[in-house]
């Protein structure tokens, strides 16, 4: 394992040697759109053919996968938006290169993927959220948020605002798209590009366009089997979760119910905004009162309310994508653009009862992942190879053509691609993964642990006790039967042990 310290060191050697590998192979670069919704789950993206989007369906992210490569199991190293971003842009994992937890941490001395492709010859772009308590570096053309940004009529840094953020008018995933078009209109033609386009949504309070305010409003979506899971063979980890749709989803906040003033960005809106917002939500609210939910009657009315929020978030990000595509066609580029479609983390509808992430429970660990590539493979296919946040900066520069700097923890993928979802020889058995955040407000303990495609064993740490969970995919794919006792998985408890412990001294691992 390479020592951590040689990262800081890559700074000044990596660009040059980019440059140099760049200027051999500029004539066949391809160009590079990363697009990456921010709590996105694949359970709502219809190519991933779940419940939920066989009813609200993604048919433009569907035009990616109809064209390219589903990923069945992308995962995460640490299911949280602003670490996530880090390891996009280091390669590294969260305790190597600082950003362990939401706010400040990123070291930005490190040396980040856009400024070694750039140092190639590429021109870089990042649109919408940033979210890393740092500058945006190693790009041309940027259009950050603030922060989150607000879903109405939120404010941008740009490149050339001179570090300040101006307020815009109009919904925020258009706004994100805009300035995505804006760049693709005024770039270098000369150059190969990579763009980084992330969006706000679906982030929680989940605040629709307001064009798609009474979309899927008629429509019950089917309830998952663990909505009602009692934890019987758990620890305290979920036991102690505040994530729960039924006790700690607000109906304020996150429903709109009661009193709209207490609803996120509310009055960020304009008049006209208003008067549309309270169209929707006075008669539904007036409704809602009228009924006098209670107990499980009020829980599947939160769940339903809290999906139908999430997708119309979900309908604007797909048009983004669209709108992208339609541009890319329009203009001679698909044949010479790799497209990737992914989120920061995984994210619960409502399995086990929980909304959220954090949790290397299936549905926070594993996240959508579908990449089309231009030329020479197979369409519309899938691929359970495991992949990692960690590989997409490796990936990206294997597709520039310039070699992975030693200290990137990650893999390539191209090679999977190029294989037609097959798995190379020598490829990965084993993932890892490590959540750093306990706060009383969410109250969600820290956990690492170790995954091998079919068995996952979790070590849960911190205020809320130690102990293990271990899981067998392939007879529980909801994970609601801990068998770490089980005399009939002694073996392979021993082994993801084993292995775990290998994880930690490898990578040197200072906390579990």
């Amino acid at each position: 394992m390479k020592a951590y310290k040689f990262v800081a060191f890559t700074g000044v050697l990596v660009p040059a040697i980019a440059a140099a590998q760049g200027a051999q192979q500029q004539e066949k670069r391809l160009n590079i759109i990363h697009i990456m919704s921010d709590d996105h789950s694949y359970q709502t993206i219809s190519a991933y053919d779940h419940p939920i989007s066989r009813i609200a369906r993604t048919p433009n992210i569907d035009r990616i996968a109809d064209e390219g490569l589903r990923f069945d199991r992308a995962y995460v190293e640490n299911s949280l938006s602003t670490p996530s971003r880090a390891c996009l842009m280091t390669g590294l994992y969260s305790h190597q290169n600082g950003q362990r937890n939401l706010g400040p941490g990123i070291d930005s001395t490190l040396t980040f993927l856009p400024e070694i492709l750039r140092g190639a010859g590429y021109e870089t772009a990042m649109i919408g959220k940033w979210h890393m308590q740092c500058e945006p570096k190693g790009f041309d053309f940027f259009y950050v948020l603030n922060g989150q940004g607000a879903y109405y009529n939120t404010a941008f840094k740009s490149h050339n605002s001179h570090g300040q953020y101006i307020q815009e008018t109009g919904y925020v995933t258009n706004q994100i798209t805009q300035h995505t078009l804006e760049f693709l209109e005024q770039r270098d033609t000369t150059k190969p590009f990579c763009l980084f386009v992330h969006h706000k949504a679906p982030h929680r309070n989940w605040m629709p366009d307001l064009d798609h305010l009474g979309l899927y409003e008629d429509e019950v979506f089917p309830l998952p089997e663990t909505l009602y899971d009692d934890y019987s063979t758990r620890g305290s980890a979920i036991r102690l979760q505040k994530i729960d749709i039924r006790d700690h989803m607000d109906l304020d906040r996150d429903l709109k119910v009661r009193d709209t003033a207490k609803v996120k960005n509310y009055f960020k809106m304009n008049r006209s905004q208003l008067r549309k917002w309270d169209e929707f939500y006075a008669p539904r609210n007036e409704k809602f009162r009228s009924m006098g939910l209670e107990g499980d009657e009020l829980y599947e009315w939160k769940y339903q309310n809290y999906i139908k929020e999430y997708v119309r978030c979900i309908k604007s990000v797909d048009e983004s994508v669209g709108e992208i595509l339609d541009y890319l066609e329009a203009n001679g580029l698909m044949d010479n653009t790799v497209i990737v479609y992914t989120s920061d983390q995984g994210f619960y509808m409502g399995e086990h009862g929980l909304y959220d992430k954090r949790f290397m429970y299936e549905e926070a660990f594993r996240t959508p992942l579908i990449l089309r590539y231009p030329e020479g493979v197979r369409r519309g296919i899938s691929t359970d190879v495991m992949v990692q946040n960690l590989d997409f900066a490796p990936t990206y520069l294997d597709i520039a053509g310039i070699e992975k700097p030693d200290y990137m923890e990650g893999c390539s993928f191209l090679p999977v691609v190029l294989k037609n979802g097959k798995e190379p020889s020598g490829w990965r058995d084993y993932l890892y993964y490590h959540y750093y955040e306990y706060t009383p407000l969410l109250r969600i303990s820290k956990m690492d642990g170790v995954f091998d495609k079919r068995f996952k064993l979790i070590h849960f740490y911190g205020e809320d006790g130690t102990y293990d969970e271990f899981y067998d995919l392939k007879k529980d794919p909801t994970e609601t039967h801990n068998a770490i006792d089980s005399p009939r998985y002694s073996r392979d408890i021993k082994r993801l042990k084993a292995r775990l412990s290998r994880f930690r001294e490898d990578l040197k691992v200072d906390e579990f």
